[in-house]
């Protein structure tokens, strides 16, 4: 058997694909089929396997998707194109985020180099030294806020990996936590139960949210992520919250989250408050009756003040 015939293509299944970038293997068949991209190669037994330059695509692909393109719109389009829109699209400061100065913009490029350079040690004593000068509340504002749009964006045009993202995360979640446990003060009234839906995995969010809670004096109750509407209105009674905080990437469905802020505000007494946010558009669009809608996380600290004004005057 010569060379040629046995060499294996170089390549992820599409069950790899699916877990990788997040579209669905009917999705891969559809766009195939339909747009001619993916164009997979195929293994000795028939199987689709997608080179690795077709599954970075894929995964800039399902990034714009999840900001509002439409697959008609973007599946065809050459690699500089896609990356335009990219850049395009992540341009722009977090809703009510103020544009960082020319010396934040710098700040935020050294960053996200010793996160590209994977000086993960470097990176983690910046941002724990700017978290010491700034404080915890500008630090979310200032730094997280805008770099984790950075992080983004640098992982759609694929100059991040996912394990770079991750990791990201991790430095950023550690920060995060230990400055909330070391405020003093807080176990006050209301009490916050906080936590995302099944179908939402990221958790950055609702941590920046709890450590805008915990500094207005907030009992905070953190869930973690990904807990059933069930166990969350169990939780609730439990813990006898006053508000569930939610938070919703752009990344998850919106009928997913529209229906279980539904179903959720079905199962809480009409006293509990839920609070949402995150990027996910419909969100804003049209809140469920019953579901307070914030944009920003600097909304935050106003609503807090609004409950605790209705209840001293109730």
């Amino acid at each position: 058997m010569s060379t040629e015939t046995a060499r294996t293509p170089v390549g992820l299944t599409i069950a790899a694909v699916e877990r990788d970038t997040g579209l669905s293997k009917d999705t891969l068949r559809i766009w195939e089929r339909r747009y001619g991209f993916p164009a997979p190669e195929r293994d000795a037994l028939g199987e689709r396997l997608y080179p690795l330059e077709q599954v970075d695509r894929l995964r800039m692909l399902k990034r714009l998707l999840d900001r509002g393109h439409r697959p008609g719109k973007v599946v065809g389009l050459p690699t500089e194109e896609l990356q335009r829109l990219a850049r395009a699209g992540s341009g722009s400061a977090p809703p009510g985020a103020q544009p960082a100065s020319a010396s934040g913009q710098d700040e935020l490029e050294g960053l996200l180099g010793l996160l590209a350079a994977h000086r993960f040690d470097e990176l983690r004593g910046q941002l724990s030294q700017r978290l010491l000068r700034s404080g915890l509340a500008r630090f979310v504002a200032d730094v997280v806020a805008p770099m984790n749009e950075r992080v983004g964006e640098s992982w759609t045009r694929g100059a991040l990996q996912i394990f770079e993202e991750h990791l990201y995360t991790e430095v950023v979640q550690g920060l995060l936590r230990s400055a909330i446990g070391s405020i003093h003060g807080g176990g006050g009234r209301p009490r916050v139960l906080l936590t995302t839906f099944p179908q939402e995995p990221h958790g950055l969010g609702i941590l920046m949210a709890e450590a805008i809670f915990a500094l207005e004096g907030c009992r905070c109750v953190s869930l973690g992520v990904q807990t059933p509407v069930w166990d969350i209105a169990l939780a609730v009674d439990a813990q006898q919250a006053d508000i569930v905080a939610l938070s919703f990437s752009s990344a998850v469905n919106a009928n997913q989250a529209l229906d279980g802020l539904a179903e959720l505000r079905g199962r809480l007494p009409p006293v509990v408050e839920i609070w949402a946010g995150g990027g996910c558009p419909a969100l804003h669009r049209r809140p469920p009756q019953g579901v307070l809608a914030l944009r920003a996380l600097d909304e935050i600290a106003p609503a807090v003040q609004r409950w605790r004004q209705a209840g001293a005057s109730t």
